[in-house]
C-alpha cells in the first residue's frame, strides 16, 4: 500500500510507474486486476497492490495538481522473496577416495545465504561454501546425510537433504577363536565392516565349508557365525573366514581348540 493525500477536493491526482499511468483521478488506466485505489476519506488517494511479485518492484509516483503548485511524492517498492531451494544434488553412491561435489541452488530476495551441514553427531557446518560443497578424497566417515539450508531475513530458511553413500572394501573387525569340549556345541564368530554389506565364506584348510554334516553357517549383515553342533576331534584346528564385496576381499584365521 502506497499512501498519498491531497490538500483539497479540487486537486487533480494521478498514480504513475515506469510503465505509465496507473490511475488518472479515479479512472483506472492499468489493466492489472491486482491494482486498486484506497480512499478511506475524501482527501486520501492511496494505491493498493494485491499479491505483489518481483516484477512490481520499482518507483511509483503520486502526482498532485493543486490550484497553487504541482507536487509529486515518490515511493520505491522493494519486493522481498522468501528463500526457496530450486535445485539440489540427487542422493549419490561413491567409492571411498572419490571426489564429490554437492550442489544446492536457491532463489530469494535478498539473495539467500547457503550453508551445508553434515548430519553427524558433531554436525559440522561448512560455512560460506555457497552453492557448491566439495569433498576431496571422501572417507567412509564422511558418508551420511548432508543438509543444505538457504536463509535470508524475509522468512524461515528452506532446508533440503542429500544422502551420500560411501562404498569401501571389507575389513575384519573381529574374529573370535573358541574352545570346546568334544560332544559339545562350538561357535566361531567373524565380523567385517564394509559397504555394500559383505558376503562371507568359511574354509577349513583350502576346502570351502557348506552348511552340512553338523556344520551351520549363519551370516547376517556384518557378522557371520560358524556353528558346530557336536564337536569331534577332527573339528579342532584352523578355520578361515573370508569377507568380500565388489570392492575387495579380506580374510582372518580362527582356531577351534580342545578344552
Amino acid at each position: 500500500l502506497s499512501r498519498c493525500y491531497v490538500e483539497d477536493r479540487s486537486s487533480k491526482v494521478a498514480w504513475l510507474n515506469r510503465s505509465g499511468i496507473i490511475f488518472a483521478g479515479e479512472d483506472k488506466w492499468s489493466l492489472d486486476p491486482r491494482v486498486e485505489l484506497e480512499k478511506r476519506n475524501p482527501l486520501e488517494y492511496s494505491l493498493r497492490i494485491q499479491k505483489v511479485d518481483v516484477y512490481d518492484e520499482g518507483s511509483y509516483t503520486c502526482s498532485v495538481q493543486t490550484q497553487h503548485h504541482p507536487k509529486t511524492s515518490q515511493v520505491y517498492l522493494i519486493v522481498q522473496v522468501p528463500p526457496k531451494i530450486s535445485n539440489i544434488s540427487s542422493d549419490i553412491i561413491v567409492n571411498e577416495g572419490s571426489n564429490v561435489t554437492l550442489v544446492c541452488m536457491a532463489n530469494g530476495r535478498p539473495e539467500p545465504v547457503i550453508t551445508w551441514r553434515h548430519l553427524t553427531p558433531t554436525g559440522r557446518e561448512f560455512e560460506g561454501e555457497e552453492e557448491y560443497l566439495e569433498i576431496l578424497g571422501i572417507t567412509r566417515e564422511q558418508s551420511g546425510k548432508y543438509e543444505c539450508k538457504a536463509a535470508n531475513e524475509v522468512a524461515s530458511a528452506d532446508v533440503k537433504q542429500v544422502r551420500v553413500t560411501v562404498n569401501y572394501p571389507p575389513t575384519i573387525t573381529e574374529s573370535k577363536s573358541n574352545e570346546a569340549a568334544t560332544g559339545r556345541q562350538a561357535l566361531l564368530r567373524c565380523e567385517a565392516s564394509a559397504v555394500p554389506t559383505p558376503d562371507f565364506e568359511w574354509y577349513r584348510d583350502d576346502t570351502r565349508i557348506n552348511s552340512a554334516n553338523g556344520l551351520e553357517i549363519k551370516s547376517t549383515g556384518s557378522q557371520s557365525l560358524l556353528m558346530v553342533a557336536n564337536v569331534t576331534e577332527e573339528h579342532y584346528g584352523n578355520y578361515t573366514c573370508v569377507a568380500a564385496n565388489k570392492l575387495g576381499v579380506t580374510n582372518a584365521s580362527l582356531y577351534l581348540y580342545s578344552k
